[in-house]
């Protein structure tokens, strides 16, 4: 089983990859800074699946959650701090390698990417596309490595 080093390292891969590969195309053409985006969300993306066990993705997405909570709450968003709070319980009512390591999870959780800049903010969701997939793409290599394709 790959540790997080190597969940990064695939993410990452997959995604630049992918990038060069749209470049040299012609059909995707982002700039430094958004290429540089992009391999952090995929980076995210590839450590997710392990928040169901005690790992470096869990104590970052924890986290982050906990910061992004409290904000909320100091902000009076109590219903955005409730869903928040209500979602980083659900991969604990599962087993490792349970539903955060299935395919349908590798498409929807990443949907957050889409959905948080609409909701919290009221920006389109369009702009944000390629962040999710590319946040898709490191989902599903982490499922790659660990063998569940």
């Amino acid at each position: 089983m790959p540790g997080y080093k190597m969940h990064m390292a695939g993410a990452g891969a997959v995604t630049g990859a992918v990038v060069a590969g749209t470049t040299w195309l012609g059909v995707y053409r982002p700039g430094f800074e958004a290429t540089i985006c992009l391999c952090l969300f995929s980076i995210l993306g590839g450590l997710f699946p392990d928040v169901d066990t005690d790992s470096k993705g869990r104590r970052f997405f924890y986290g982050a959650a906990l910061v992004v909570d409290a904000v909320l709450i100091y902000k009076q968003q109590y219903r955005y701090a409730a869903v928040l709070g209500f979602c980083a319980l659900l991969p604990a009512i599962g087993s490792h390698r349970g539903w955060t390591h299935s395919w349908w999870a590798g498409l929807l959780i990443p949907s957050s990417v889409l959905l948080a800049p609409m909701i919290l903010l009221g920006l389109p969701w369009q702009p944000f596309v390629p962040y999710y997939l590319a946040t898709v793409l490191g989902y599903f290599s982490h499922l790659l490595l660990d063998g569940k394709f």
